[in-house]
């Protein structure tokens, strides 16, 4: 048959395709430890990530948790920082560690025939890792400084007060640094977090890239021999007291010329049957550049370069926040669009042609995370942190699929309510 190259191929939305989670592997090692591994790549590389529960949420001392991820491969019992750094170098590789709000992640990226020279140098920074008063000391100097600095802008000064007002400042979530909080740490205060958190018993291994079965037995002989005995930790129950003020007005800058809104509320985290669902209704108001909120305020009005609103599950609590940096003299003006364009999504259904094409958005978006080994990885590594299976990932793409504009209207109506969101404006 002859290809008629002047009929154009049809074109299908991505609500039209079937989506298919690739498999991950899970295996145990020797001494039980866990590891999920998706064999996806065409490349020679690798990235594999060690997830701790050494987040925010379970430091003892405030900034105890970032300064830990912060210093850890900055030398070992054997090691310094430079010599770990330089080791790197030598390889290509590249190893981040980062803490959130509830887990800090060690994340090895490497081409995947240096793994059985890399492995040795990872466990032993998870495991020696030395903590010296002299990289403490700089790390402590440099927190301050950039501190000082990222407190002279609006977006950060309003970013704090988002989180604070909604879950509390005592509350792991709604913390935020200060210069006397950084000042405080002490090396033992990381000694004490790293041995307790960071500790292998811990540790949930995720893999990705070209790797198979020979890379499961690299890791398998260099962290499988750990003696590791589990633990668990109680369940520290943290209150969100109700904030004092629902509008707050900040004057960070008395000459500024910008402001930083945000606007936000308590919403639920990914167990809750109204979360995938809303992920829709997000997406539709403020989630994406065809959003409401972008068509009208930056579009429309011109009052700013971008406005986004966005969904934070946590694995305790979540939030809704919508975020954006105005001009001060329409800044108010953009927080009266804002709370608009909730009222019309709560007071009318979007209609079919602009629900179809957030749904394009977000299962297109999906699609192209299949395509690769990482983003593959990254897709199992937050249902198996969460308590999820694959069956959760198909349950969102039927949500995502068949979704009506009545069922995004009662969600708005039930979480778009101008009352319920607490506002913030930095100038």
């Amino acid at each position: 048959m002859v290809l008629d190259r002047t009929m154009p191929p049809a074109i299908h939305d991505a609500v039209e395709f079937e989506y298919k989670l690739p498999p991950v592997n899970e295996e145990k090692l020797d001494n039980g430890l866990p590891l999920y591994w998706v064999n996806a790549g065409v490349q020679d590389v690798a990235q594999i990530d060690w997830v701790f529960p050494a987040g925010l949420w379970y430091e003892s001392r405030q900034s105890v948790a970032h300064a830990t991820a912060g210093i850890l491969k900055n030398g070992t019992s054997k090691h310094t920082a430079a010599e770990i750094h330089e080791a790197l170098e030598f390889y290509g590789a590249q190893l981040k560690v980062g803490a959130g709000n509830d887990f800090a992640t060690v994340t090895l990226y490497s081409l995947t025939k240096h793994l059985p020279s890399l492995l040795p140098m990872v466990l032993e920074i998870l495991t020696e890792a030395s903590f010296p008063e002299h990289e403490v000391e700089l790390h402590k100097r440099n927190a301050v400084q950039r501190l000082l600095v990222n407190l002279r802008q609006c977006d950060f000064v309003a970013n704090q007060r988002i989180d604070a007002t909604l879950f509390g400042e005592g509350h792991p979530y709604g913390r935020f640094t200060r210069q006397e909080n950084i000042e405080a740490i002490t090396r033992e205060d990381l000694l004490a977090h790293f041995k307790k958190y960071y500790d292998l018993s811990n540790v949930k291994m995720f893999m990705a890239g070209k790797v198979g079965k020979n890379e499961v037995k690299i890791l398998n002989e260099i962290f499988g021999g750990i003696t590791v005995s589990p633990k668990t930790f109680e369940s520290t129950l943290f209150p969100v007291p109700p904030a004092a003020d629902r509008i707050q007005r900040i004057s960070n800058d008395a000459n500024g010329v910008q402001g930083a809104i945000r606007i936000g509320r308590l919403f639920p985290n990914r167990h809750h049957p109204d979360y995938t669902p809303s992920v829709v209704l997000n997406t539709l108001f403020g989630g994406y550049f065809g959003s409401r909120l972008m068509s009208n305020i930056r579009e429309d009005k011109g009052y700013t370069y971008g406005i986004h609103s966005s969904l934070a599950p946590e694995v305790h609590a979540g939030s809704l926040i919508i975020q954006t940096e105005t001009g001060r003299d329409v800044a108010e003006l953009a927080v009266k669009e804002i709370y608009k364009e909730m009222e019309l999504l709560c007071n009318e259904p979007a209609d079919d042609e602009e629900l179809l094409l957030v749904k394009n958005y977000l299962l297109g978006g999906i699609l192209g995370d299949l395509d690769g080994p990482f983003s593959i990885l990254q897709r199992w590594r937050t249902l198996i942190l969460h308590g999820f299976t694959e069956a959760q990932f198909n349950k969102n793409i039927q949500i995502y699929k068949t979704i009506t504009p009545k069922e995004v209207q009662a969600l708005a109506q039930k979480y778009l309510v101008a009352g319920d969101f607490y506002e913030i404006v930095v100038i």
